[in-house]
């Protein structure tokens, strides 16, 4: 018996794992291939192998995968403002789905909603009202033709985006409540909070805050509204279950032996469970003693960080007044300043709660200053480079700037003759932008990487640097909410990567 069992269990399992794989294979090379790229941030190449997806599955009569491959080549198009593009090539997916020899005019309709859909999205983006309304008429008609229940559920979301966005609110929440109770009386509920949170994330990132806020408050009356309902199935559900084991029992014990035999049973359930009970309770009492232990422990070792960190800079300012008599030129006595101005400027960073002000900076002529401020220190035949769009952003200007210079001195020092240094600067998001330093120089070990960040690793001669470069770096990225860290893809020498949100 055990034997037959374990058989069932095994091959229950090699089905779901052949089901798995099915579906990878499912997806051609240049799918997978544009799917990797997308996922790496690479919006051109992820668009090259999306178009060659789409041609490749149309080729093969494989509409539908084409027509989602297609689709997705034309949102990274607007992506990037390629609207002419992004029109141009849904016009070619519509031509292909009509002459694609579909078997019923339903799976037409179905694909043409996808491609109609991005339209929207495009005139959405581009704030176009009246354009938006059409495009929603045409989705209608197709959800209606294809009669598939997904797509109109689809169609109301979009609705709801489209009131909210151009302030109909009222109409928005009235066209959101119809969805909602569709799938509520469906008992969907996590496709229905699935949406609102949707709906939520999408005017957190297109800064709607009306969008927002009419959002979460008809998620929090829906989500009050459904826990009723859930209690309220559970309930039946249970009743439903004591009333068939009260027939079960009444069909099956015709003696007193067998009820008696029940009532023993759950007396002793009953024990069982007042000793579980017990058990937990005694567990539950340690947990929260040991865990008042660990919060002392805890705050008493953040004390300690902060009154070390408080000493280490009480000492080098004790010491700045008597080295600042010594001879500056003595290359000892300028590394020992300049170790003692690091471990100031360290200290300040990371005890300080002050926010970071930001100003609004035009990134070409900035980049272009740094890089300029280094041309003199690099060795015979370096290259040096500039990428950055005419265009401005609010950064911390001193920050930024000592973070990259920073980068950029370590740049020229290590680049050999012939090299390359580059900086490039690119937005990711609305709220988000990106600065990357690259050198063609020897590269960071692998194993050292992490270690580049943490300061009084290891004792050093001061005369050739003190190692508090890159962890006051990291520090001043965390003050403005972003981060340091270095690529792990660039095998070439080595690439700096500062990302900071506004």
């Amino acid at each position: 018996m055990m034997s037959k069992k374990l058989f069932i269990l095994f091959f229950s399992l090699l089905f779901c794992c052949s089901f798995v794989l099915a579906q990878d294979a499912a997806k051609s090379d240049l799918q997978q291939r544009a799917e990797t790229e997308d996922a790496k941030g690479s919006v051109a190449s992820a668009r090259f192998f999306y178009i060659r997806a789409f041609e490749d599955y149309v080729g093969k009569g494989q509409a539908q995968q084409g027509v989602e491959c297609g689709v997705k080549a034309t949102a990274l198009y607007y992506k990037e403002n390629l609207y002419k593009e992004a029109f141009d090539l849904l016009r070619r997916i519509d031509q292909n789905i009509e002459s694609g020899g579909q078997k019923t005019a339903a799976a037409k309709a179905a694909l043409h909603y996808l491609t109609t859909k991005e339209r929207f999205q495009m005139y959405m983006k581009m704030r176009k009202a009246a354009s938006v309304v059409d495009q929603l008429n045409i989705m209608e008609n197709y959800a209606n033709a294809s009669g598939d229940e997904s797509l109109k559920n689809d169609l109301l979301y979009n609705k709801t985006i489209y009131y909210y966005t151009f302030g109909l609110n009222e109409r928005g929440n009235a066209t959101f409540r119809e969805m909602a109770n569709k799938l509520t009386a469906q008992k969907e509920y996590s496709k229905v909070d699935e949406v609102y949170q949707t709906l939520i994330a999408n005017g957190r990132r297109s800064n709607n805050a009306s969008l927002v806020a009419q959002s979460y408050s008809s998620y929090i009356v829906w989500k009050d509204s459904v826990a009723e309902l859930k209690r309220a199935d559970e309930i039946g559900a249970l009743k439903q279950q004591i009333a068939d084991n009260e027939a079960a029992i009444s069909e099956k014990d015709s003696s007193l032996s067998a009820r008696w035999m029940i009532i023993v049973g759950l007396g002793i359930l009953a024990a069982a469970l007042a000793a579980a009970l017990a058990v937990g309770a005694v567990v539950l009492l340690r947990f929260i003693v040991l865990t008042r232990k660990q919060k002392k422990t805890i705050k008493l070792a953040n004390e300690n960080n902060a009154l070390k960190a408080k000493f280490i800079s009480n000492i080098s300012a004790q010491l700045d007044p008597t080295l600042q008599k010594l001879d500056s030129r003595t290359p000892e006595v300028k590394a020992l300043l300049d170790f003692s101005d690091h471990i100031q400027t360290l200290s300040k960073l990371e005890n300080s709660t002050d926010e970071v002000e930001l100003e609004e900076t035009q990134m070409a002529q900035f980049c272009d200053e740094l890089m300029e401020k280094i041309r003199n220190r690099v060795k015979t035949g370096v290259t040096l480079t500039v990428n950055a769009p005419k265009m401005s952003a609010k950064i911390n200007k001193e920050y930024v700037s000592h973070i990259l210079l920073h980068l950029l001195d370590n740049a020229a020092e290590y680049t050999p003759e012939g090299g390359h240094i580059s900086l490039e600067f690119k937005k990711r998001g609305a709220h988000k932008h990106q600065f990357l330093v690259s050198d063609t120089g020897c590269g960071i070990p692998e194993e050292k990487r992490e270690d580049v960040f943490k300061p009084f690793l290891e004792i050093r001669d001061l005369t050739k640097g003190d190692g508090l470069g890159l962890p006051i770096c990291k520090q001043m990225a965390l003050k403005m909410n972003g981060d340091l860290d270095i690529d792990p893809a660039f095998t070439k020498g080595t690439r700096f990567v500062l990302d900071l949100h506004a």
